[in-house]
């Protein structure tokens, strides 16, 4: 940890939760706009002139659009792309098969990925932080940075030349692949070095249409082709870009997909196009004092899966809402290493994974043109293993399986039908249009934590919620589902009992959702102790008051005959 002298750093009462943001792509923005939402002041700056003008990613995944959804940014991230469920093979001009992406088993209101460019993606997320108030300042970039137990001092460079050195008590760092925070921080990037691809974005002319993402396998290697929602115009994607050829890249392109696809293709003059070295690295912690990384500044890997921007915007939420809580003073400093707890072990996975991908994707032998056909003829007679490679690969990458049951915030208990640490976006996506898993969805949206907790339960269960509610209002939803009005804190209502049945509530059982939207504990009877005991990870700040209400009226209910 680099550190400045350990001396008092004077912020001000109106300044203590303050954060600056390092870097304004995806990740960035979404770290910016939680932190603002959770009501953070917050810095956001971005070393480029101003916002990008090509795409890296082209892909939104479920899940990801669940978090736009909480985020309240999911409609216009929908209207500006295309919806995609599909993924169809071919190879050496055959037609292999067409996978349906296969949600039957991981429930969600956004069963499809969305194609959109990133460019796009970003311009919602801009003006979204515009209307919290967060200004970016673009080119201002982090020279360097020392940090000691009270805050960090960064050093401030314009494009101008002028300095400036600015004391915070917090930083995020999304400035991605070559972050500046992360090598200021002495954080390794660990992994191996891997394969040189290259990415086109152009308009065709083909007679394949532009429902599916395609998988183009000419004999010798693979290509990939992503429908825009511009009609004709593609990502594409070339694991062998062979550039030395003297051909120009719509005439390498055009000539491979033909091949591939069996039939002319032509391709325009690309819009965009790069040739770069992918790697699989991965930092071992992202956590260093008050310092964080998140998205391509903690893992840089191939973007065979399209994963990455979707992890990066996975974790700057994860991070956001603890580090609001914190600064606040509404948690103890140990809430904080969660994050690293939490998301390490998925940047692990997620490097594995799409090492597979990437092995997958390229393809580069002529062996696997001849054996493809012959595997995949077996794929699409056999229903049962069809539908398993469906909901296992396209599923995969959805982000949907994605849970925390290990996670030091998750309190099991084995008999809940929700399960320890995974989404309750899943029971909100059962029975679209009904009032219950509509208003769960609704409460998803809030950033603070929620107590569901089902009406009709005994009296000292109730006694317990009104408590929480009192307590804990500044950080803590309480909603007594299926309640008339004074038969409960927060009526949410539940006319056709769906939402309980989706959560597995019976009458007084409760369940704690996190901001994120995974479950934390639940619980057959709700009391003060339950819910200390589900909110000790927090620190003793939030857990010590659980029970502090109950305690002082447990008495008074005796004296008075109730129990």
């Amino acid at each position: 940890m680099v550190t400045f002298a350990d001396k008092p750093t004077r912020h001000g009462d109106t300044n203590e939760a303050r954060v600056l943001v390092v870097g304004a792509g995806p990740v960035g923005l979404t770290a910016a706009h939680e932190l603002a939402r959770r009501g953070l002041q917050v810095r956001l700056i971005d070393g480029a002139e101003g916002p990008a003008r090509t795409s890296r990613a082209v892909a939104v995944h479920p899940r990801t659009l669940e978090t736009f959804d909480q985020m309240g940014v999911v409609d216009p991230v929908i209207e500006a792309g295309r919806r995609n469920a599909a993924f169809t093979m071919f190879a050496r001009g055959r037609k292999l098969v067409r996978l349906e992406a296969d949600y039957a088993s991981m429930p969600t209101r956004y069963p499809y990925t969305v194609i959109i460019e990133q460019t796009s993606t970003e311009a919602v997320l801009r003006e979204a932080v515009a209307r919290l108030g967060v200004r970016i300042e673009w080119g201002v970039r982090l020279t360097g940075l020392e940090q000691n137990g009270t805050g960090v001092r960064a050093r401030l460079e314009r494009a101008d030349g002028t300095r400036e050195e600015y004391e915070v008590p917090w930083l995020v760092g999304c400035d991605g692949g070559h972050s500046t925070v992360r090598k200021q921080l002495g954080l390794p990037l660990i992994g191996e070095s891997s394969e040189t691809w290259e990415l086109a974005d152009a308009h065709l002319t083909t007679g394949v249409v532009q429902d599916s993402i395609y998988w183009v396998h000419t004999g010798r290697q693979a290509l990939m082709m992503v429908p825009y929602s511009t009609e004709g115009y593609w990502r594409l994607l070339d694991t062998a870009p062979g550039g030395a050829d003297g051909r120009s890249a719509a005439s390498r392109f055009g000539a491979k997909l033909s091949a591939g696809l069996g039939q002319p293709v032509s391709v325009g003059e690309p819009q965009w196009s790069s040739v770069f070295t992918f790697q699989q690295r991965m930092v071992p912690r992202m956590h260093d004092g008050r310092c964080f990384v998140a998205g391509d500044a903690a893992h840089v890997h191939s973007p065979a899966s399209g994963q990455g921007m979707n992890t990066g915007v996975q974790e700057a939420y994860n991070l956001a809402w603890k580090l609001a809580q914190v600064a606040h003073g509404r948690a103890g400093r140990e809430l904080l290493s969660t994050y690293a707890e939490e998301r390490v072990p998925v940047g692990k996975a997620l490097l594995d994974s799409t090492r597979k991908a990437t092995f997958l994707v390229q393809f580069k032998n002529a062996m696997a043109g001849l054996m493809l056909p012959v595997v995949f003829s077996v794929v699409r007679k056999v229903p049962p293993l069809r539908r398993a490679i469906q909901r296992k690969v396209l599923g995969g990458i959805s982000g949907l399986r994605l849970a925390y049951p290990e996670s030091s915030l998750t309190t099991p208990d084995p008999g809940a039908v929700t399960p320890a640490g995974g989404r309750a976006a899943a029971a909100a996506a059962h029975f679209p249009g009904d009032p219950g898993t509509d208003a769960l969805r609704a409460e998803l949206r809030d950033t603070r934590w929620s107590l569901l907790y089902a009406a009709g339960g005994p009296g000292a269960s109730r006694t317990a919620a009104a408590g929480a509610a009192a307590e804990h209002a500044p950080w803590l939803s309480v909603r007594t589902v299926g309640a008339g009005p004074g038969e409960g804190p927060g009526p949410l209502a539940d006319p056709n009992g769906r939402l309980r049945g989706a959560l597995g509530l019976a009458p007084g059982s409760w369940v704690l959702i996190r901001p994120d939207g995974y479950y934390a504990a639940s619980g057959a009877s709700l009391t003060g102790e339950a819910l200390r005991r589900a909110l000790s990870p927090l620190g003793p700040k939030a857990a010590d008051t659980a029970v502090r209400r109950e305690a002082v009226r447990a008495p008074q209910r005796e004296a008075a005959g109730v129990h």
